[in-house]
């Protein structure tokens, strides 16, 4: 028999009303005994990743995506870290985000309450299972998974090893569900199945975001995809400008915040244009350049190749980087705004008028002054795990934590009040 989609939901649905009622103490020691099963199952899971690495491999999966899907030991330990990192924040299921009394004597609370059953679609990365099972735990949520097809056995594994440490400790293993069947279809069901899920959020490529915002019956919040940008200005300090770009493009490149765009002034760039070649070259970066910058550099014209108008638009997610010239911060800020994904973006200057301008005119959700954009993560902002970076702007924006996959209801207190 196939995957019960609306049995799930409905399991889901019921796991949540159980969820929402269980205290930060309760919910922390659940945490626990998750992050506890992780380190002590710890070769099973790479038994079953690896079944995933040989069939992907066997397909002709890209080094960068085999990144995405591999588990060892330190990964799981990292996994079990953020697991442990998310009973250390402050549950907000609860707080009083306002409060005032109305001339009538009525006492009118609003209240953080968990969203209820949140539905999440992702690939690849096997990490994100354990991640978004804590942040939604935490915040009182049950969580239905569908991971992709080349991550099956890692995804199994690890929400099998979950839902058997919950119920060590009497709590629903039904607070997450995986969608086994990865078909087409059954995404495509999943994402109608509003009578049950309240919030689906999609985590990967831009095809897969794509899919989920223009089917979806159900309140979508946009993850991921990322061309990030670092425009180097003429004020930049050059050794600077080159050790962040190495950084933000060379530390992992199969990632969401990883820089696959550079702008350079035109006032500097026959400085910079050698220097960053020189770096990326040793890193076997592929530099997509506007003419422009063969132009202004015409020495490392060898080490660049003709940029095309899609180029300057494309999250690569591997060894290749677009690189235009521009005449100013305004030009840059115009470029931003036309190819990007609101995701990240940075700007290297000592100029504190040029840095303003910037933060202000970039219509991303994260803009950054003298940093590598690879800091847009929510352990790096303290979140903890994240559940994703929204590149929208309603509701959640940049690295999701746990207030993010939270709603509020109104606590009316009276004492015999009628209206009039």
């Amino acid at each position: 028999m196939g995957f019960d989609l609306n049995e799930a939901g409905k399991r889901a649905k019921e796991a949540a009303f159980l969820l929402q009622s269980l205290s930060e103490e309760e919910k922390n020691k659940g945490l626990r005994a998750v992050a506890d099963a992780l380190c002590d199952n710890a070769q099973t899971v790479i038994s079953e990743n690896r079944r995933d690495i040989e069939k992907a491999e066997t397909a002709g999966t890209s080094p960068a995506m085999l990144d995405r899907l591999r588990l060892d030991i330190k990964r799981i330990d990292d996994m079990a870290l953020s697991v442990r990192q998310v009973c250390d924040l402050k549950d907000p299921i609860g707080e009083v985000l306002s409060e005032a009394t109305r001339p009538n004597g009525l006492l009118i609370r609003k209240v953080r309450v968990p969203m209820g059953v949140i539905g999440i679609i992702y690939e690849s990365r096997p990490n994100v299972t354990s991640d978004a099972f804590s942040l939604c735990f935490k915040t009182g949520n049950a969580v239905i998974l569908r991971g992709g097809s080349d991550a099956i056995y890692s995804n199994t594994i690890i929400v099998d090893v979950i839902r058997k440490a919950l119920k060590s400790v009497n709590i629903t293993p039904d607070a997450v569900i995986l969608v086994t069947d990865t078909s087409r279809q059954v995404a495509q069901e999943m994402m109608k199945l509003n009578k049950y899920i309240d919030l689906l959020i999609p985590r990967g490529g831009a095809g897969l975001i794509r899919n989920v915002v223009e089917n979806a019956t159900i309140p979508v919040i946009e993850t991921g995809t990322g061309n990030c940008h670092i425009f180097v200005d003429e004020s930049a300090d050059i050794d600077m400008a080159v050790n962040i770009i190495y950084n933000a493009k060379t530390q992992r490149m199969g990632v969401c915040n990883a820089c696959e765009s550079l702008l350079v002034h035109e006032a500097v760039a026959d400085r910079v244009i050698p220097a960053i070649c020189r770096s990326l070259k040793a890193a076997d970066i592929e530099i997509r350049a506007g003419q422009k910058a063969f132009t202004i550099a015409p020495g490392s014209a060898e080490d660049m190749v003709a940029a095309s108008e899609e180029d300057y638009a494309a999250e690569f997610l591997g060894p290749v980087i677009s690189l235009q010239v521009v005449g100013s911060v305004d030009e840059a800020i115009e470029h931003i705004n036309r190819y990007t994904t609101h995701h990240s973006e940075s700007i290297i200057t000592n100029n504190s008028e040029n840095a303003e301008r910037f933060l202000s005119g970039v219509d991303s959700a994260c803009v950054y002054v003298n940093a590598s954009t690879r800091f847009t993560d929510g352990f790096e902002f303290g979140f903890g795990a994240e559940i994703g970076i929204s590149t929208q702007k309603l509701h959640a924006r940049g690295p999701m934590g746990l207030p993010e996959l939270t709603s509020y209801k109104y606590r009316i207190y009276g004492n015999g009040q009628i209206r009039n």
